[in-house]
């Protein structure tokens, strides 16, 4: 039975279930964290500052945390820092639920940052259990998870965030609780003694990890697409909320609708359609598709001056979430069966010092143009900025499927 159980095929549904459980406890903040933040704040410019230094503080957190946590998953197995991170989330929602002024809500998101490297282990996960072929369709199935969380978790959000603030943060807590408690009881290990190596603190240091992600053969320019898609990606985490609620005038239950909208497109791509678009096109190739699609979306979202925008961009921009599970793939196909965890743990890492960044630049941008009138263009500003960031991110890919076309 337990044989079974590690198998490729029987280990797969517990670990969408795990994903699909952490995504929902954390997309039903996201509608109501600007909120909360603005709970605490003076003024809209104010409010988008100090909603940049929390998730900096989340950012700088996970950064230093995934590779260590990545490179542990390797030595001790995948199910105990599975474990550990969900009763990392649990705390974090409960702390933040409890916050009563910025300070507190910062510290409870550098604990929260530290604890929490799931999606890196659970892709780490997805490779010991499946051969080089199969993981882009894989890594698709998780995204699906993820965008299915991201439909259930944000309007769940926006609804008890109406009736409280406070309300989402303790059901998410109670939700990653329940994960622990599945996790503990249910979920296998996937890592055998056999393909564990020693813990290593330098292998552990962030620069040595993405150091050795740089060297990874034919992967190079990846790197640079895996840091320049994920910054444009947590600069539109970072702005989204506050960005429709300065141009539309959106609260948490229009803004959990529109997280759910694109949630729903995410399912529908990476659960149904990925496995045929990979049939027809090399996980480059569709990368590059996806990269297309993306750059042209951010531009429209900026641009868009009706509410009713946003959502027609979420559904034709369906190419953009193949991107993700292509380009991992490629990544993961390039590390020995022995380092998958610090790999995907510094991925994780890389995507954790983008998450630093973008606060940084996307909410002070946001905040110089939160000034004009709703509908106004300019508001786009963050939005516009992320369709450069793509367009550098396809340079990069373009450069990446010539180089192996002539290899």
């Amino acid at each position: 039975m337990l044989k079974s159980l590690r198998s490729g095929e029987a280990a797969m549904p517990f670990i969408m279930l795990v994903v699909l459980i952490d995504l929902v406890a954390i997309g039903l903040i996201i509608p109501v964290l600007p909120a909360l933040v603005g709970s605490f704040s003076s003024s809209a410019a104010d409010q988008a500052y100090w909603y940049g230094a929390v998730a900096v503080s989340f950012g700088v957190s996970n950064f230093l945390a995934s590779p260590m946590l990545g490179a542990l998953s390797d030595h001790f197995g995948r199910r105990p820092l599975l474990l550990l991170g969900f009763l990392g989330l649990a705390l974090s929602f409960f702390g933040t639920a409890l916050s009563t002024n910025i300070w507190g809500l910062i510290g409870v998101r550098i604990v929260a940052g530290a604890m929490q490297a799931n999606a890196a282990i659970a892709n780490a996960y997805v490779a010991d259990i499946t051969p080089p072929e199969q993981r882009a369709k894989r890594f698709g199935m998780l995204g699906a998870m993820t965008g299915l969380g991201f439909i259930i978790g944000p309007v769940m959000g926006g609804l008890l965030g109406a009736v409280n603030l406070q309300l989402p943060f303790f059901v998410a807590g109670a939700l990653a609780i329940i994960n622990l408690i599945y996790g503990y009881f249910v979920l296998p290990e996937s890592l055998p003694e056999t393909r564990r190596r020693a813990f290593s603190w330098a292998a552990a240091n962030p620069a040595t990890a993405l150091r050795a992600l740089a060297k990874l053969k034919d992967v190079g320019p990846l790197v640079g697409v895996v840091a320049f898609s994920n910054l444009a990606m947590f600069v539109l985490y970072t702005t989204w909320v506050l960005y429709t609620t300065f141009k539309f005038g959106w609260g948490p239950l229009e803004n959990g609708w529109s997280l759910a909208a694109v949630g729903i497109v995410s399912v529908i791509v990476q659960g149904f359609l990925l496995g045929r678009l990979l049939k027809r096109f090399s996980a480059p190739r569709l990368a590059v598709i996806g990269l297309v699609s993306s750059m042209l979306s951010y531009a429209l979202w900026g641009a868009a001056t009706e509410g009713w925008m946003m959502y027609a961009v979420i559904v034709v921009n369906i190419f953009s979430n193949t991107v993700a599970a292509s380009v991992q793939s490629l990544i993961s196909s390039a590390a020995d069966s022995h380092s998958q965890g610090r790999t995907l743990g510094a991925v994780s890492s890389l995507g954790g010092l983008m998450a630093v960044v973008a606060p940084m630049l996307g909410a002070p941008l946001l905040g110089l143009v939160s000034h004009y009138p709703r509908g106004d263009w300019r508001i786009g500003a963050p939005f516009y900025f992320c369709a450069a960031l793509q367009a550098a991110s396809l340079y990069l890919a373009v450069r990446h499927l010539r180089g192996q076309r002539r290899a």
